[in-house]
């Protein structure tokens, strides 16, 4: 009897739960009754873009430290949130937070987001721009203005935000504090008197940024009273929840229980929940005009799909009187790989783990493809090899995925005779030698403008490597004495053939590199296949320029001849562009040992038992 009264009040426990305790609701009210009391015009929403590796998460967690949001001293890079980017010390994702500052006796409500620094991820500080009204243009004293530091104010100053220059890590021994600002003088044209010098890793001069971000960044525009006009900036899968939406409120406000529909779809949802990012996911009563926060509904959205980055929300009824906001360009991608499971048998968990990880990465496209070779597998769109390179290690190590992973390729375009054009980004669809001379007006090959920065003492070898790799020369200027600012028009497919390591390599790691504006220019490309006994490896093919299809085919086979093992027969590894035979490496075969019985002694007995097998051998091939 006592064991039914037991389960009997655990029951109602569960069904009726306690309130919850005090001290995390009254942190949860406190916080959001001071956002509540600070108007409009003290919000500031900024972004922190610099190049790869100049300090910009080291940087977010010390604001982060400085405005109270974190205790200090605890774990570092807060926003890096991903594992591969706390392995790598890079950002992949652009990551908010919301801090609220107390500036001469007044309450501040800021929002910072951190942006990747790397080329292959501009959309991420693109998407950041729209949300922002300035940003903090960070230079590390010891490395000076870089490629991406120069494409991050171009793109932010055709947005025309403010910036604000900050000079990082000025405490270390090769720091340079003087030419940094020099360089963003000249380049830049800012003032270096409002720059500010610190180091985010010891925290000297870190007080300083926010009240200068706050004297120069303006305030965002809005009317909470306006109907709702919500722009969405980014998204993420949660398994309990479905897509979660990070927004940015323009006009009017939401709250849980209001009922939505996008411009985009015309697909209705009820808000489920609304909060900002203070680090993590914090409830709040309702979202206004001016704020960054997130959103998620009940019931949840369950496709990614739906969630149209650069898509206006706004409450239903409402359609006529709010005009959509401008959206975003989707990054196209330009660097495409095949991925295959090593066993077959590990098909399906493959096939959940690339699922999963493109729920979190729209900007991958996937697309099923199967090889006589290797199976079944998948044809992979990125937007760079480092975005290649950061999804398969996310595939090996968050899912423990055994893959093989095909060198990058690039799309190329094809001119009919007809008039049609066609994108090809699979080598294998590429047309034969024979189909290309009748049907095929002209083939052509996506290029790039490449800008590198580096120091003058690296000009001739940086000169070298552009032309060995077709690149055409379009501008060469001095932004300092000892600065120099390269630009090339490159084409993709060398890009992608690790290009950025040799460009490391022939200038010890002080050159970098940005690129932009993807055009297709007519080139001779051709099909370069592996035959192994005359039957090609389609999992292997790729589309090159002729000039380096000699090169790669002598590679190809002498490396493929290392993994493959010897027959009974005699057989033959080629390298084919179109009809034509590049290289060749022939495989010996087995042969048996008709001497092992002679002794080592009687060379005239040996010699004569291995001319009757070679006499035999003749009679066989014959």
């Amino acid at each position: 009897m006592r064991s039914w009264t037991g389960l009997l009040r655990n029951a109602q426990r569960n069904l009726h739960p306690s309130p919850p305790r005090k001290g995390l609701s009254k942190k949860a009210t406190d916080l959001e009754e001071r956002i509540s009391q600070i108007p409009l015009d003290r919000f500031r929403n900024f972004c922190i873009v610099a190049h790869v590796d100049h300090g910009k998460s080291t940087l977010s967690d010390r604001l982060l430290e400085l405005t109270g949001t974190i205790a200090p001293g605890g774990q570092k890079q807060i926003l890096d949130k991903l594992d591969v980017e706390r392995e790598r010390g890079i950002t992949v994702k652009a990551q908010t937070c919301s801090m609220i500052y107390n500036y001469r006796g007044e309450d501040y409500l800021l929002h910072l987001v951190d942006t990747p620094g790397h080329v292959d991820f501009r959309a991420e500080v693109s998407r950041s721009y729209a949300s922002c009204g300035g940003a903090l243009l960070l230079v590390d004293a010891s490395q000076g203005v870089q490629a991406q530091t120069v494409a991050n104010f171009y793109l932010a100053f055709s947005q025309g935000l403010r910036l604000v220059p900050v000079v990082n890590k000025v405490d270390l021994p090769s720091a340079d504090p003087a030419r940094a600002l020099e360089q963003m003088q000249s380049t830049f044209e800012l003032d270096p008197q409002k720059a500010i010098l610190v180091s985010a890793k010891t925290g000297l001069n870190v007080e300083a940024i926010l009240p200068a971000a706050i004297g120069q960044i303006p305030a965002p525009t809005g009317d909470s009273i306006k109907p709702l006009r919500m722009l969405l900036v980014d998204s993420w899968y949660s398994t309990f929840r479905g897509v979660i939406l990070l927004v940015r409120i323009f006009d009017g406000r939401i709250k849980a229980g209001d009922q939505l529909i996008s411009f985009a779809t015309g697909l209705k949802y009820t808000v489920g929940e609304v909060g900002i990012m203070y680090p993590d996911q914090t409830p709040q009563a309702s979202l206004r005009a001016g704020q960054l926060g997130y959103v998620f509904f009940n019931p949840g959205m369950k496709r990614s799909q739906e969630a149209k980055v650069g898509d206006t929300y706004t409450t239903v009824g409402s359609e006529k009187g709010v005009e959509p906001l401008p959206g975003f360009e989707e990054p196209k991608p330009m660097v495409f790989v095949a991925a295959f499971p090593v066993d077959q048998g590990d098909y399906g968990h493959l096939e959940d783990s690339i699922n999963q990880l493109t729920l979190n990465d729209r900007s991958v496209t996937v697309q099923k493809e199967s090889s006589e070779a290797l199976g079944g597998g998948w044809r992979l769109g990125f937007l760079g090899t480092l975005h290649c390179s950061v999804f398969e290690d996310r595939l090996r190590h968050e899912h423990a995925a055994s893959i093989i992973i095909t060198p990058p390729t690039v799309p190329f375009k094809i001119l009919w005779k007809d008039g049609k054009e066609m994108i090809i980004r699979n080598p294998n669809e590429f047309p034969e030698q024979d189909e290309t001379r009748e049907r095929v007006s002209e083939l052509q090959e996506p290029y790039v403008t490449a800008t590198i920065t580096l120091p003058d003492e690296y000009l001739g070898k940086v000169i070298e490597l552009c032309e060995g790799n077709r690149g055409e020369q379009k501008e060469l200027s001095f932004f300092t004495a000892s600065q120099v600012i390269l630009q090339y028009e490159l084409p993709m497919a060398q890009l992608v053939d690790d290009f950025f390591g040799k460009l490391k390599a022939a200038t010890k790691g002080y050159a970098s590199l940005d690129y932009e504006q993807v055009v297709y220019r007519k080139s001779n490309i051709t099909k370069l296949q592996l035959l192994v006994n005359k039957v090609p490896v389609d999992a292997v093919a790729r589309v090159i320029h002729t000039s380096e299809a000699e090169r790669l085919g002598r590679l190809w086979v002498t490396k493929f001849k290392q993994y493959v093992s010897r027959q009974m027969f005699e057989y033959a590894i080629q390298a084919a562009a179109g009809k034509k035979v590049v290289a060749r490496e022939t495989v010996k075969p087995f042969r048996k040992d008709v001497a092992s019985k002679v002794h080592a002694s009687d060379v005239s007995r040996r010699r004569k038992l291995l001319e009757a097998q070679k006499e035999r051998n003749k009679k066989l091939k014959g």
